[in-house]
């Protein structure tokens, strides 16, 4: 009988972040997701040192998925962010460096967790107040009317994300797809709610990005063998669909557990063969044109249907099943009986396609709430990255679509509103401190500390050591180059802010973030309409970079709450 060995105590550690090694790690935490905010954000390269594929990026989710962390206060902080990203896909950056800022600018005031936590508390919701608001600065409402808007915050999205290695006129060219491939999963005849359809990303590596295009429908990739065979089909009306999600093989390695009783001088083959030809004569008679299969089909089945001029499509993939599901209306069959009829579906027409060197079969719908955007890039790193930026700035569409409403972007808005909270502690203490039971000094310390974090979010976007400013109407952020005069007309070094909204030609007059200066109510840049109607916009998307704010507060209030680190040491 083997020796037990006694249980080990665990290990408690007090005031965790008063440790060095937990602020040191944190701050390596915070100097890698800073480093990759914004468009000129420098790339990570991520991978294992035994070897495998290596990741290049500065996505927060790639980040993410290839970092490991082990301290339970990072472990907290990660979490936050993963949660939020899969929620959101967007501003996962934006939340991980706002959390750590609010810590470390907490830290340094040295008031009680409780006194800490409520005033954070009543400054976030100051911030939401103020943003669903209608004389917030810094909301755009969204016409659906006009695709304007929406063309900024895709290429805002898309301009983000250095490692997707796109020029000027690539990221124009994809955000256009990329609305198209929205605009093409909103159902023409819409009621009370809107069920989307799917935007299929399908890829094309080493063609050039300008290659990429839209389709409605599915492409479905086959070999050039395949693709020679097909023979058109002559019909005037749509044609019928089967769509199978059991292997047509003939194969029984998916019969389960059990033992299968064979009688003496069955051939089991030739059984599964011919409920197979069976199954492909009720195909027939029920004058079905269409035939795919998720797995594989017999090669007798497929010449059997293509007799009969049915064609047949196999290994599709389960990627595939519900879209084809959704275009063609039918529902899988899971068996080698006989089929229902109402398990058929139908779609209006097919065509191949050839997209650089790769052969495909394209699916044409009766109504086109699925398509397929065949996306190029020149490398597989950076094909990756873009494949992930799309599908962010898919989701961000979606997200838009819900709660028709765009930030500005560029920082203007985190100091923007950084200017709003000050103006409102300044001028209007009193209902503040007697909800929240606080002194003066405290309010004071705690505003400075969160509109601070703001700030330095927003000084984050710049990575080559220019001067960040903030004008003193709007309270929009300005970028300059490092080596500019130190004395000079600001006006001629600045063009425009970081969204775009505002340029220095007006009666502006600016200060250095985060220097000394009064309080002051920021207005708004421009109506509404010319809003709209302005181009080259940086724009963030509400639901996420709201949420992401939430999750920051409260991801800091909960590390800041900590006064034990319990680890089982057994």
């Amino acid at each position: 009988m083997s020796r037990l060995e006694a249980k080990k105590p665990s290990l408690c550690k007090r005031e965790p972040l008063t440790s060095e090694r937990v602020r040191a790690t944190l701050s390596v935490l915070k100097g890698i997701v800073t480093s990759c905010y914004g468009p000129s954000g420098r790339l990570k390269q991520l991978h294992n040192g035994l070897g495998g594929c290596v990741c290049t990026t500065s996505q927060s989710s790639a980040l993410l998925a290839n970092l490991s962390v082990t301290h339970p206060i990072l472990k907290i902080l990660t979490t936050a962010m993963q949660n939020h990203v899969s929620c959101f896909s967007d501003c996962g950056l934006f939340t991980a460096i706002l959390c750590c800022n609010l810590i470390e600018n907490v830290q340094r005031i040295g008031l009680t967790p409780t006194t800490v936590m409520k005033l954070n508390k009543h400054l976030l919701r100051l911030c939401i107040s103020y943003l669903k608001s209608e004389v917030c600065g810094c909301r755009i409402p969204v016409d659906f009317s006009s695709t304007q808007i929406l063309l900024c915050l895709v290429r805002s999205i898309l301009t983000s994300k250095p490692a997707c290695m796109l020029t000027r006129k690539e990221i124009d060219h994809v955000s256009a797809l990329i609305l198209r491939a929205f605009l093409l999963t909103i159902p023409e005849n819409t009621e009370d709610h809107i069920i989307l359809g799917k935007s299929i990303i399908v890829p094309l590596k080493g063609q050039r990005v300008i290659d990429s295009t839209v389709l409605p429908g599915i492409l479905i990739e086959m070999s050039e063998v395949q693709f020679m065979k097909l023979l058109p089909v002559k019909k005037s009306g749509s044609l019928k669909v089967a769509l199978f999600c059991a292997s047509l093989s003939g194969d029984l390695s998916d019969t389960g557990e059990g033992t299968v009783v064979v009688s003496y001088g069955v051939s089991l083959e030739n059984a599964v063969l011919d409920q197979l030809l069976n199954l492909g004569r009720q195909l027939v008679s029920d004058h079905v044109d269409l035939v795919m299969c998720q797995k594989v089909i017999h090669p007798s089945l497929k010449q059997f249907l293509s007799m009969h001029h049915v064609i047949a499509i196999d290994r599709v993939g389960v990627a595939l099943m519900e879209p084809l599901s959704k275009v063609t209306g039918t529902r899988p069959i899971g068996s080698l009986g006989s089929v229902s009829p109402s398990t058929y579906g139908s779609v209006k027409d097919w065509c191949t396609a050839k997209f650089g060197f790769k052969h495909f079969f394209h699916l044409i719908p009766n109504e086109a709430t699925v398509c397929s955007l065949l996306l190029c890039n020149r490398s597989d790193t950076a094909w990756d990255e873009l494949k992930v930026t799309c599908q962010t700035a898919l989701h961000v569409l979606q997200l838009t679509l819900k709660e028709p409403s765009v930030l500005l972007g560029g920082g203007c808005t985190e100091t923007h509103l950084a200017a709003y909270i000050r103006h409102k502690t300044c001028n209007e203490p009193e209902s503040i401190l007697k909800d929240e039971g606080c002194t003066q000094t405290e309010l004071q310390l705690i505003t400075e500390a969160f509109c601070s974090a703001l700030e330095s979010l927003a000084g984050s976007l710049e990575h080559d050591g220019g001067e960040i400013l903030t004008d003193l109407k709007y309270g929009h952020f300005w970028s300059i180059q490092a080596d500019s005069p130190s004395i000079v007309n600001w006006s001629n070094l600045l063009s425009r802010c970081g969204c775009g909204l505002c340029n220095s030609q007006e009666e502006l007059s600016w200060s250095f973030l985060r220097s000394t200066c009064h309080p002051f109510a920021p207005q708004t840049c421009l109506p509404h309409e010319a809003a709209g109607s302005a181009n080259n916009l940086t724009l963030d998307c509400f639901t996420a970079k709201l949420n992401g704010l939430q999750v920051a507060v409260e991801t800091a209030n909960l590390i800041l709450d900590l006064s034990y680190v319990i680890e089982d040491k057994n």
